[in-house]
């Protein structure tokens, strides 16, 4: 017999939430390590004594923390599916008749409060602190990278460089055109290289006219990841242009901010070609100490069959170089009275070949045919550059190339699985936000998938 559905006559119901969202998913997991305990005390200043109390800035975070941590980029979906979502309910602390708060509100605390106050940056940190405290990060070996987010900008509402300039920006007004015109000196933004990009967006003038991996060119931020190998555990995050002198910055930063915030330094750091500068690896390994598992930026190989300048031994001591048939390039021949005159000061020296060595030498023509004596120059930070080519030739940069994989990793979880492909704030202020929390909610994820709780609390819950 069929069956039908009668709806039953009841008043009242007990109703028990918390029985009604499942033991093992992820929001129950997550919730264990949120820390927004200290959200209240650093917002505090930023509201008066007086008027109407506010919605709860906890409830607008762990809102966000949904958001991104599922996937939901629409603030409009995201109000709709807390309202429905019992899970969603629970871990807002709605219960089942507490209101959702409207989507014009989340643009207010993310332009106002939560930005004046840093929020986003303390409860980053707090959960990297969470993750040290469960033993997830090893602190030896760290792995810094960079990946492109597309702006939230068009080319048809964009300005040829030629046409753009800081009146333009001034008339604009929009919030973006005035972040933009206060970052200009700043190293990750406007101060990050003196050239100008083909198109400049109108609706965001901070973000860079790109073209990666051979797509059509378009607007977008890099973020910067900065993460222990160990767990992959983002240390650090940093939103930036686009353009590798903006990046490598961008990792000195995290670096520094990662030890001064968690006292943690690494013993060494794996990264790609883009990071292999003569200033970053000279600033690496003589400044911070720190091994690079970094291939180097070498534009002195050859590729006609002569001799390199990775041909020629260099011998420190003697302050020369010593090439293939045994014969000494110098930087002088004489001596000097006045030893400042052979003093090195950090700049490019050339090392010559006598003409009369040259000249008898049987490798000549594959060392320099078409000159009377060879040269090699020594670039400035060549000391480390030497020393970053000896540390790929260890056994530990084959293993920290495998570690370095677990950076892309993250990005092609924080594309395909947190759907971060394009940004829905504009301004630089809008693209550290949205990197803070999608960082946030990496790491969280990896706590909750690391650190379940045990057969005991599971039964509790």
């Amino acid at each position: 017999m069929m069956g039908t559905q009668k709806a039953p006559a009841q008043l009242f119901y007990d109703f028990d939430l918390d029985e009604h969202v499942p033991a093992n998913h992820m929001l129950r997991e997550i919730d264990r390590f949120l820390d927004v305990d200290g959200m209240r005390s650093k917002l505090r200043p930023f509201y008066s004594h007086l008027g109407r109390p506010s919605i709860d800035p906890e409830l607008i975070m762990r809102m966000l923390v949904i958001g991104y941590v599922m996937g939901i980029r629409s603030e409009r979906r995201l109000c709709d599916e807390v309202h429905l979502n019992l899970a969603y309910r629970w871990f807002c602390r709605l219960g089942l008749d507490g209101k959702v708060p409207d989507h014009s509100t989340f643009s207010k605390y993310r332009h106002g409060k939560f930005r004046e106050s840093d929020m986003l940056r303390h409860v980053f940190e707090a959960t990297v602190e969470r993750c040290l405290r469960e033993d997830l990060v090893a602190g030896d070996g760290f792995a810094v990278d960079a990946s492109l987010i597309s702006a939230d900008a068009n080319k048809a509402r964009s300005l040829p460089a030629s046409e753009w300039n800081l009146d333009v920006a001034r008339s604009i007004g929009s919030r973006a055109a005035r972040e933009y015109l206060d970052t200009l000196d700043d190293a990750a933004f406007g101060a990050a290289s003196p050239s100008q990009p083909k198109f400049v967006a109108k609706s965001d003038p901070a973000a860079q006219w790109t073209r990666a991996e051979e797509s059509r060119p378009y607007f977008a931020y890099a973020t910067n990841y900065l993460i222990d190998t160990q767990h992959s555990v983002i240390m650090d995050v940093e939103a930036t242009r686009a353009i590798r002198q903006a990046e490598v910055g961008a990792s000195q930063t995290m670096i520094d901010r990662t030890q001064e915030r968690f006292g943690i330094k690494p013993d060494w750091i794996a990264a790609d070609t883009a990071y292999g500068s003569a200033a970053n690896l000279g600033w690496l390994v003589k400044k911070r100490g720190i091994i690079p598992f970094i291939p180097v930026i070498d534009k002195g190989e050859r590729t006609d069959g002569t001799f390199s300048r990775s041909d020629f031994e260099w011998d420190e001591e003697n302050d020369q170089y010593i090439c293939p048939e045994g014969h000494a390039l110098l930087r002088f021949r004489r001596n000097y009275s006045d030893q400042n005159r052979v003093k090195k000061t950090g700049g490019t020296y050339k090392y010559r070949a006598l003409k009369a060595s040259c000249q008898a030498c049987p490798s000549k023509q594959r060392c320099c045919p078409n000159m009377e004596f060879r040269a090699v120059t020594r670039e400035p930070h060549e000391d480390a550059r030497d020393f970053a080519r000896s540390a790929r030739k260890t056994k530990a940069y084959k293993v920290s190339r495998d570690k370095r994989k677990k950076v892309e990793m993250l990005f092609a979880h924080l594309k395909r699985i947190l759907n971060l492909t394009r940004l829905r704030l504009r301004g630089p202020n809008g693209a550290k936000d949205e990197f803070l929390l999608a960082a946030i909610a990496q790491n969280l994820r990896k706590l909750a998938k690391l650190r379940p709780r045990g057969p005991n609390e599971a039964a509790i819950a």
